[in-house]
C-alpha cells in the first residue's frame, strides 16, 4: 500500500497523529476535520496515499464513496443538520490543500452563511456537442 511519510493524512491513517476517528474499514478512514467549516465536518480518506481522485481505481473510488450514505445519516443524526455537502477538491487549483484524496462531508443548516459560488453560464452555439464528442473520444482511450 502506498504511503507518504510527510502526508498528514497518511500519518493519521498510520495512527502517528491523533484524530477523532468516527469510522474505518480496510480501505477508508473517516475523521473529524481539525479545521471544520461546521460542527461535525468529516473527512473521508483512502488508507492508500493517492494524491488526486483520478489516481483511484474504480473499485477504490467506489469503496471511498460507498460509506457516504451511512456516514451522512450519522452526520445528520449527530449534528441535527438539515442536509450536507459532499465536496471533493482534486488538484491544488481546485482548492485541494492536502495532496491525499479526501471527501468532505459538511453539515448544513439554514442561514449557516457557508454558501459557495455557483456562477452558471451558457454554452456558445455548437459548443456542447463539440465538447461531448471530445469527451467520448477521450473516454474511448481510458
Amino acid at each position: 500500500m502506498l504511503r507518504d511519510a510527510q502526508c498528514i493524512f497518511c500519518r493519521i491513517v498510520a495512527v502517528e497523529l491523533p484524530a477523532a476517528v468516527v469510522y474505518e474499514d480496510d480501505v477508508v478512514v473517516a475523521f473529524l476535520d481539525i479545521n471544520p467549516l461546521a460542527d461535525g465536518h468529516l473527512l473521508i480518506v483512502p488508507r492508500e496515499h493517492l494524491a488526486q481522485l483520478t489516481e483511484l481505481s474504480a473499485d477504490k473510488c467506489g469503496r471511498l464513496f460507498s460509506c457516504v450514505p451511512k456516514l451522512g445519516r450519522a452526520l445528520l443524526n449527530v449534528t441535527g443538520a438539515a442536509g450536507f455537502n459532499v465536496l471533493v477538491n482534486s488538484g491544488q487549483v481546485a482548492g485541494q490543500v492536502v495532496p491525499h484524496v479526501h471527501l468532505h462531508l459538511i453539515p448544513r443548516v439554514a442561514a449557516d452563511d457557508l454558501g459557495y459560488r455557483w456562477h452558471a453560464k451558457h454554452y456558445a452555439p455548437n459548443r456542447a456537442p463539440e465538447l461531448a464528442g471530445a469527451f467520448q473520444q477521450a473516454l474511448a482511450r481510458f
